[in-house]
């Protein structure tokens, strides 16, 4: 019999969004659970333009090549969490969020994201790729990154959020992000770069839908994290983050 504790979850397929509202929405949730007028959360979204997240101290100007954005119709958004600048195309990305004293959040950062993380890797492994959590938030597959990920505590809450690569244009990815002043040329980064990432249609050489890769996501972290997954009842009625990530997107 069972006895592993089932932690309660709701679970969001919120399709998808512009960068605006993806992370808007992520900070109305985090807001919501950090409050205690939700459950914790895990939430699948995609994106729709392709956009670029900032980490939240970068600065814009140093990281991203705005008019390249704006040739290309790629949204330019900030993220609550950390890190460096993320090309956001053909992914599914999660976001799980928790209060801070969960038993998920975990003793620390590093021992959280290796709790969580364990749902990408399961997850993965249904799809029939081998992966493995490699600290400090990398998940690498045949040694290759094939998700990374974020996390950021505050308001009495945590918020990680990460990218499952479905496919990669790194190409596109270095028009629009400015790499260091360095004695390395463009094209030698960009094979440097394509050797050590990866993605799904990459590693199973077939396409991989953005469905399919959320159902597997789900049910990894369902499994791994002894999830009790609601049927989207909260007890803040959803139009009420829907309204405030509205509201938070706005310019």
């Amino acid at each position: 019999m069972n006895t592993l504790k089932k932690h309660r979850c709701r679970l969001l397929k919120t399709g998808l969004h512009n960068g605006f509202y993806n992370m808007a929405l992520d900070q109305a949730l985090l807001e919501a659970v950090a409050g205690g007028f939700s459950p914790p959360v895990l939430r699948f979204y995609g994106w729709k333009p392709a956009a670029v997240s900032l980490g939240y101290f970068q600065r814009i100007e140093d990281e991203v090549d705005v008019q390249a954005c704006q040739r290309r119709q790629v949204d330019i958004v900030r993220r609550l969490s950390g890190g460096g600048a993320v090309f956001h195309h053909a992914e599914l990305t999660y976001s799980i969020i928790l209060g801070a004293a969960h038993p998920l959040a975990g003793t620390g950062i590093q021992d959280s994201y290796r709790m969580l993380c364990a749902g990408i890797v399961r997850g993965l492994g249904l799809l029939g790729v081998d992966a493995v959590f490699a600290p400090i938030n990398d998940i690498l597959a045949g040694g290759r990154k094939v998700s990374g990920n974020a996390q950021t505590r505050r308001m009495g809450g945590v918020l990680q959020h990460g990218t499952v690569l479905l496919d990669s244009d790194l190409d596109l990815m270095f028009e629009l992000l400015k790499v260091p002043d360095v004695k390395i040329s463009r094209d030698h980064r960009i094979r440097d770069v394509k050797e050590r990432v990866t993605s799904l249609k990459a590693l199973l050489g077939r396409e991989v839908s953005f469905e399919e890769a959320e159902a597997a996501m789900a049910r990894g972290f369902c499994e791994s994290l002894s999830l009790d997954m609601l049927e989207d009842e909260p007890p803040l009625p959803r139009e009420t983050e829907e309204q405030r990530a509205w509201e938070l997107s706005q310019p």
